[in-house]
């Protein structure tokens, strides 16, 4: 991969990247990376250089933060909480609004398959969600 230094250049004083301190740093650099992912062609050499600084930065500022030990539902609603997510965001996760619900309201467990989801989602250890 070729990675033009000028266009790269380009990229990094838009977004003026640095180590995450604060959750507003942290929406910040999550809707850029969001941005990213939503674009509707294939990534630049030079945006896929941006996106592997920025998932970067953010795992950096996630890996700093003490997970309580929680049910498993209080801990989905934790994270959420910490990343400004909605229930919405984790419908690819649980499928449907219900069953999200039920999980999150700790009505229900989320299933072997839930799990496996939620810690690719949070890229977070499954153990997290026992």
């Amino acid at each position: 991969m070729v990675v033009s230094a000028e266009k790269y250049g380009k990229l990094l004083v838009r977004v003026l990247p640095k180590m995450i301190e604060t959750r507003e740093e942290l929406k910040h650099f999550s809707a850029m990376l969001e941005e990213l992912d939503r674009l509707p062609r294939a990534l630049r050499p030079e945006e896929r250089q941006l996106e592997a600084l920025l998932a970067g930065l953010i795992q950096g500022y996630d890996d700093k933060i003490k997970l309580p030990e929680l049910p498993a539902h209080k801990m989905i609603g934790f994270l959420m909480e910490q990343r400004g997510l909605r229930q919405a965001d984790l419908l690819p996760v649980f499928g449907s609004r219900s069953v999200a619900s039920d999980v999150l309201n700790g009505k229900r467990e989320p299933s072997k398959a839930h799990i496996r989801g939620l810690a690719e989602f949070f890229k977070l250890s499954p153990a997290v969600f026992f």
